[in-house]
Order: C-alpha cells, then sequence, then structure tokens
C-alpha cells in the first residue's frame, strides 16, 4: 500500500514538475532573459539604472507596443503583416490634417481624428484579410502591396510634407507623466496589450484564433469559418496602427508620410522574440510587450556602452535570429512533453 501511495505522490511531483518546465518555457522564459539584460546593462553601463533612463525607455517602446499587440494576432494565425508601417503613416497625415482643420474646437477634432485613425487602419487591414481570403494570397505579398499603398497615399494627403500644429491640450497630454516615470503614451500602450491579452486569453474569439494556426482545417470541420476570424485578425492589427499613430501624434506632434517606415521589422521582432511562433498557435501577447523591451533596452544599452550605430542593428539582428532557432528547439521540446503526459 505504501509503495503505491509513493508511486502516486512521485507521478503528482513528475506532473508539477513538468507544469513548471512548461510555463518556464512558453511564458517565463523571455521574462527572465529581459531581467539578465537589464541587469546586465545596470552592471557595466553608466547611467543606464537611473530613473531618466527608464522613462526614455518607456517612452521609445509606446509605438512599437502598439503596433507589435495587433501583428500578435496575425501572426498567431500563421499570417503577418507587413504594412502596419506604412498604414501608421497614413494615419498620422489624416489625423495631423483633421487636428489642424481651424473650423474645428480642439476638442471636437481631437476626437474626430482619434475616430479617423482607428477607421482608417481598420480598413487597411480589413482589406489586407478580405485580400488574402477571397483569393487565398499569401499575406507576406498582399501586405507588401498595402505597405506602398498606404504610403504613396499619405504622400499624396499630406502634399509630401510634414503637418505640424496639433492642438495644445493634445501634447499637453502627450507629455504627461505618471508616478515620475510611466509617460502616458506607455499607459496607452500597456491598455492595449491588456486589451489583447483578455480577449486572446478570455474569449471564444481568441481561442479560435488560436486554434486557426494549430489547426485551421479542424476549425473549418467544427462548423466555424477560419476567413472571418482571420479578416478579423487583419483588422484588428489595421487598427493598433491607428491607435499607434495618435501614440507616434503625441509623441512627436506631427502627421508624416513618411513616419512608419521601419516599424513594420520592428514590431514583427517584437513579436517573434516575445515567444509567439511564426507558425501560428503559439504565443502570447503579454510575451510582445517583453519582446518589445528587450529590444529597447538592447538598443539604450549599447548606446550607453558607446557603441556605434553600426552595430547596434547586428546585435539586435543576431538576438531575432537566435529567438527564431530557440523557438524552434522550444517546440521540440514542449512536443515531446505532451507527448510523454499522453503516454502517462
Amino acid at each position: 500500500m505504501s509503495e503505491r501511495v509513493e508511486r502516486v505522490e512521485a507521478r503528482k511531483a513528475h506532473v508539477k514538475w513538468d507544469n513548471l518546465l512548461h510555463i518556464s518555457m512558453r511564458e517565463a522564459g523571455v521574462t527572465v532573459a529581459l531581467v539578465l539584460i537589464v541587469l546586465f546593462f545596470s552592471a557595466t553601463a553608466p547611467y543606464f539604472a537611473t530613473t531618466g533612463n527608464f522613462l526614455k525607455i518607456f517612452v521609445q517602446i509606446a509605438i512599437n507596443t502598439v503596433l507589435a499587440a495587433g501583428m500578435t494576432f496575425v501572426i498567431l494565425t500563421g499570417g503577418i503583416d507587413l504594412s502596419v508601417g506604412s498604414v501608421l503613416a497614413l494615419c498620422t497625415v489624416v489625423g495631423a490634417t483633421i487636428m489642424t482643420d481651424e473650423r474645428l474646437s480642439a476638442g471636437i477634432s481631437i476626437t474626430l481624428a482619434f475616430v479617423a485613425c482607428l477607421g482608417t487602419g481598420a480598413i487597411c487591414g480589413a482589406i489586407n484579410g478580405w485580400v488574402c481570403e477571397k483569393w487565398k494570397l499569401p499575406s507576406f505579398i498582399v501586405t507588401l502591396g498595402m505597405l506602398n499603398i498606404a504610403s504613396g497615399v499619405a504622400r499624396v494627403v499630406s502634399n509630401n510634407s510634414t503637418i505640424t500644429g496639433l492642438p495644445q491640450s493634445f501634447v499637453e497630454f502627450g507629455n504627461m507623466i505618471f508616478f515620475g516615470v510611466f509617460p502616458s503614451i506607455f499607459v496607452i500602450a500597456v491598455g492595449v496589450v491588456l486589451i489583447g491579452w483578455f480577449i486572446l486569453r478570455f474569449t471564444v474569439f481568441g481561442r479560435f484564433i488560436f486554434a486557426i494556426g494549430t489547426n485551421e482545417e479542424a476549425v473549418r470541420l467544427s462548423g466555424h469559418n477560419p476567413s472571418a476570424i482571420k479578416i478579423a485578425a487583419f483588422t484588428i492589427s489595421g487598427l493598433t496602427a491607428g491607435i499607434a499613430a495618435m501614440v507616434y501624434l503625441l509623441r512627436l506632434n506631427v502627421g508624416s508620410p513618411i513616419a512608419g517606415i521601419g516599424y513594420e521589422l520592428n514590431a514583427i521582432a517584437a513579436v517573434i522574440i516575445g515567444g509567439t511562433s511564426l507558425s501560428g498557435g503559439k504565443g502570447s501577447i503579454i510575451g510582445t510587450l517583453v519582446g518589445a523591451c528587450i529590444l529597447q533596452v538592447l538598443s539604450t544599452g549599447l548606446q550607453l556602452l558607446g557603441a556605434e550605430d553600426n552595430v547596434k542593428p547586428i546585435v539586435i539582428g543576431t538576438v531575432i535570429v537566435l529567438a527564431v532557432i530557440l523557438d524552434t528547439y522550444r517546440n521540440k521540446f514542449l512536443r515531446a512533453m505532451e507527448s510523454r503526459r499522453s503516454d502517462g
């Protein structure tokens, strides 16, 4: 009898250890990496571990965090969205144009600009998703086309020039700092991440996002429409590009047709470094936030160490490649764990 009890207890301990490993590989691993990087730069880089520097980091990651939050939805379905940078630029031009209209009061112009930015972004995202699903085209190609279309429209709307003179109340809100270290735009970014986390974690739609990335055919056979869900994922990506445009306007106070150059690559990098698999079905939007932090902490830390601007892209690019390689081994390890559980 005692031997049987011991076997049961050993089995329970083994299951607990497997669960701990699973959580560590899925969630905690990237957070531990961020902590180690912060500790390294705190010990080696002058002025890194200061309130002013952390404030600077929070300001600089806000835009990428918002973009990456929407990108997470698309990548979880197995797609990709290369257009978010240009869509952001288009939305900044649209929003700035409305806010500088002298016929409108500040409150009305800011509200209309917010709605217009979100609407413009959502429409661009929905078009991406619809074209991909209507003609079963690779999202890489479709969103690459939208990248150029949105960029061209932004140049036409702005007459290829920056738009300045935003309302003072809008500028002041962008400069607000909460508790001495959290900029208003970072608070907005965290809010977007939390909303995305809730959707993916606690809603049926969120479960379908993961299911499509894992096995789209199974979703179809269960009587649901994967195309509608994938279009919704692209729409969310466009919507967050519109929100990121408002964050950009809050931070820099100008609308620019070249505002989003390279932003799509940074967003994708944050998602991948944060642990979301490029093949879809596995990932975490909280991990995406941590991934965005890792990118910016690396950039800031290297700068404080005196690294040349040409060196920083090399280091960050290496980290991205290593993250993808790690993702491959992590998936193999987790599949082995799941197989062992089923056999047990």
